[in-house]
């Protein structure tokens, strides 16, 4: 109970220390309230040389000179966490004053009591402030020169004299950050903090009984490890590996998540440092990471699992079989951009083997990373897209894909980077060539029996993906054209969309027959009398008057070019015996075309014409003729004349016209569907798109097998 009270009753000495202490930081924060209010770089000036000042004429083991030396660093530090003095306190020489007070004052004689006025405290408040000071770059260099490294290191070890006070745990706290602040991205520093024998005393303080400074220990050789390969190599060499791993496995997450970074800066192209770490047994406490409520310590974690499964297989099935896959998985839906990110990279990684591959597909991995591909930032985007692209690569992955609309996700995203859309490309190049025997089994399967939905994306993909040896047996066999129909008719515009391009992609693809890509030959063999016998009246023995001109022609050439003129001179009409045979509402020009033609078996047909043409090639079943003017008639088609280029094939039974419309129509959806009347020209065009599909897909089959 004594004691108790003593302890709950200060002492006078305490009392006029704890006032003390309140005085002056009243005194600092007036000061720095006042430079505030009045924002003048010259009082801030006068005030920092003053203080500069004391501290040069205070290094001395006198109580005074130490307790002003406090004050002076305590009123520096606390202007430089105000990043707009900082430039200010440097520029008026507060770098050495505060270096030279890193080390303790030279004794006040000859005879050393060992007595020490506030022994740490000076030394912990110059370490603070220069670590303050080191946070801007051009910095780092101007303290280090003043020679703060060695005192800093020294500053490490001291703990060595058997003390274990408050003020010795802080100044070895502020010793490790200040270190941290001046190696930060600083490839110079770090290996000077090496080479001043930094890094033994650091490894040391990871096992000190304060997590402060361990955490604090932890933090700069995570920042020395840092693309410094000789760092690396020392820090493993002091054993450090050991108690990092064991940190992994500490309940508080500041100390797992520096330990975790340490290990993961070590590792980092480093093959044979990664072999330590795992060999030391950090597997197993970075997986259990993966479900830290920490969510630093969940991304660096992910990072790590994802370097561990670089390049080693054995590994990679490791970290799978110890459970990494479930939490990675829930890490792709946290709200968290970066652990989104890392969590991808990690499965991508695992997804380089064949076994994880199905593994992750079958804990719901698929869907969360497609739904990445939406995203707005490109590293995750990427992320997201390679690990698809390892799935992609198992076979019993691929069905699970096109059931949820992978295929057409990959297809339509918006993908931010050109590495992104090059590993979609060969993603769906690898999913294509997987289309073929189970997998294709697969798929006819769900086409068949799947809900509706799933039937419709399957018939969507396959569209784009399957072989033309296997087109019949999936459209036409197994009914997959009229789902493609089915959407195409919907009213739904994304439904529409995705099965005009699946059409379209269906009737372009390669090896397929399009009805209008040139000009075709004549259909009937036949010996042509030639160019010169055109209109020409020698051996003439039949005459047409066109526009009320005479046309001189032969019955022998007229009956092998068609029908129409073998009835017109072998049947019952009154042209049988006629010289002269006048024909109606036929141009002379067009009529002298559809002659050459006969006579020559060629024709220039221009766009002026071919319609006119195309009509007296109807009426006279030119077929050849036909043919060249919807061939030219097609070049012409376009989003605003489409429907009525439509009717034209129509009225003149222009099969080629037809379907060159429907391609086109296929083709342009996205532009046509803004337009009136769309809708009743899609319904119109469906019975000829499905006898126009079903009649090009089994003629590219038999073509085939006659090949």
């Amino acid at each position: 109970m004594e004691n108790q009270k003593r302890q709950e009753q200060p002492t006078s000495s305490a009392r006029k220390s704890l006032k003390r202490k309140l005085e002056e930081d009243y005194d600092v924060d007036r000061k720095i309230a006042s430079l505030s209010h009045h924002d003048s770089q010259e009082d801030l000036v006068k005030e920092v040389i003053s203080q500069v000042q004391i501290l040069r004429t205070t290094f001395t083991s006198l109580e005074a000179n130490r307790a002003s030396a406090k004050h002076a660093i305590h009123i520096l530090s606390e202007f430089a966490k105000n990043e707009e003095f900082v430039n200010a306190i440097v520029d008026c020489g507060a770098v050495p004053a505060l270096v030279t007070h890193l080390q303790a004052p030279p004794p006040l004689n000859d005879v050393d009591t060992g007595l020490r006025f506030y022994e740490h405290e000076v030394e912990k408040g110059s370490a603070f402030t220069l670590g303050l000071l080191a946070v801007k770059p051009e910095h780092q260099r101007l303290i280090v020169d003043a020679g703060a490294l060695p005192h800093l290191v020294n500053l490490l070890k001291r703990h060595k004299d058997g003390q274990n006070s408050r003020a010795v745990v802080g100044v070895m706290r502020r010793a490790a950050d200040a270190i941290t602040n001046l190696a930060h991205e600083n490839s110079c520093i770090k290996t000077r903090v090496r080479t001043e024998g930094g890094i033994p005393p650091l490894v040391e303080l990871l096992e000190y009984v304060d997590l402060k400074v361990q955490r604090a220990a932890a933090g700069t050789l995570r920042t020395l490890a840092f693309k410094n390969d000789e760092n690396k190599n020392q820090i493993v060499e002091c054993n450090a590996l050991p108690t990092l791993v064991l940190m992994l496995r500490s309940e508080d997450p500041t100390i797992h998540y520096e330990a975790v970074g340490v290990i993961g800066n070590l590792v980092h192209s480093s093959p044979s440092i990664k072999k330590e770490v795992l060999l030391a047994g950090a597997l197993q406490p970075v997986i259990g990471l993966l479900s830290s409520c920490c969510t630093e310590s969940q991304r660096e974690a992910a990072l790590l699992l994802g370097q561990f499964a670089a390049t080693d297989s054995d590994c990679k099935v490791h970290i799978v079989q110890r459970g990494a896959v479930p939490p990675l998985i829930e890490m792709l839906q946290s709200s968290d951009t970066q652990l989104k990110e890392m969590a991808a990279f990690a499965l991508g990684r695992l997804a380089q083997d064949n076994h994880n591959q199905a593994g992750i597909a079958h804990n719901g991995g698929i869907a969360p990373l497609l739904k990445l591909l939406d995203s707005k930032n490109g590293s995750l985007q990427h992320n997201a897209a390679f690990a698809l692209y390892g799935l992609a690569d198992n076979e019993d992955n691929v069905a699970d894909l096109v059931k949820i609309g992978g295929v057409q996700k990959l297809q339509d995203g918006e993908f931010i980077v050109q590495p992104t859309r090059d590993c979609v490309a060969k993603t769906l190049k690898r999913l294509e060539e997987k289309i073929n025997g189970r997998v294709l089994r697969h798929l006819l399967y769900l086409m068949r029996v799947g809900e509706k939905a799933v039937q419709k994306r399957v018939a969507l993909a396959l569209a784009h993906l399957c072989s033309p040896n296997d087109q019949k047996a999936i459209f036409i066999d197994n009914n997959g054209l009229d789902l493609l129909l089915d959407l195409f008719e919907s009213t739904t515009f994304k439904q529409q969309r995705d099965a005009s391009v699946a059409l379209y992609k269906l009737a372009t693809k390669p090896c397929s027959i399009s009805p209008v890509d040139a000009a075709p030959p004549s259909p009937i063999p036949q010996v042509y009398l030639g160019e010169q016998y055109v209109n020409n009246p020698t051996l003439s023995d039949v005459t047409f008057l066109i526009e009320g001109k005479r046309f001189y022609a032969h019955r022998i050439c007229l009956l092998a070019s068609s029908d129409a003129f073998r009835a017109m001179f072998d049947g019952g009409y009154r042209e049988k015996d006629a010289n002269d045979i006048e024909i109606p509402n036929i141009k002379w020009d067009v009529f002298e075309l559809m002659m050459r033609y006969i006579y020559t078996g060629s024709v220039d047909v221009k766009l002026d014409v071919a319609q006119e043409l195309l009509r007296a090639a109807d009426q006279y079943l030119l077929e050849g003729v036909k043919r060249l003017c919807e061939y030219a008639i097609a070049q012409d088609i376009s989003i605003e004349n489409v429907s009525l280029m439509y009717e034209l094939s129509e009225s003149f039974n222009a099969t080629s016209l037809k379907h060159a419309c429907i391609l086109f129509i296929l083709e342009k959806f996205d532009k046509l569907c803004n337009l009136p009347g769309t809708s009743h020209l899609i319904h119109r065009v469906l019975p000829e798109m499905r006898l126009y599909f079903a009649t090009a897909l089994t003629r590219r089959v038999l073509v085939e097998q006659q090949q």
